[in-house]
């Protein structure tokens, strides 16, 4: 894993940090789902980079996370232990898919990927150009 810093949310309203708030099956505050989330993709993807961090926190804040986020959720209701457990297999599931040509045309994010690292390394690349301009 990483030694770099988790990111917090910039968007507690939506995406991955609001719908893990709302959910009562949780066992930790919506902070430290987060904190963990961020370091399990992280690890899962083998971040080296501020940059992919950024992407990391960009994406659970964005609509994508929000869908990660239900994944977690639903991986609480169908019995998952606790939350380190829920999100692991979230990101087994979206790491075994992969970004299909349409999602490459329409997104630009290369084709074949694992779904969590394309997005994740799309919203890098998104924060990266932004800061450049």
């Amino acid at each position: 894993m990483t030694s770099h810093t988790i990111l917090p949310s910039r968007n507690e309203d939506y995406g991955f940090f609001q719908t893990l708030t709302n959910c009562p099956l949780r066992d930790r505050r919506s902070d430290e789902v987060w904190a963990l989330a961020s370091k399990l993709i992280a690890t899962a993807m083998h971040v080296d980079s501020e940059d992919e961090m950024i992407g990391i926190r960009d994406f659970l804040d964005s609509r994508m996370g929000r869908h990660f986020a239900d994944d977690v959720v639903g991986a609480l209701q169908n019995g998952a232990l606790d939350s380190e457990t829920a999100i692991s297999s979230a990101i087994c599931r979206w790491q075994g898919w992969c970004i299909s040509s349409r999602t490459a045309r329409e997104e630009g994010i290369p084709a074949g990927l694992p779904y969590l690292t394309g997005w994740v390394q799309h919203f890098a690349v998104t924060a990266a150009m932004a800061d450049a301009g």
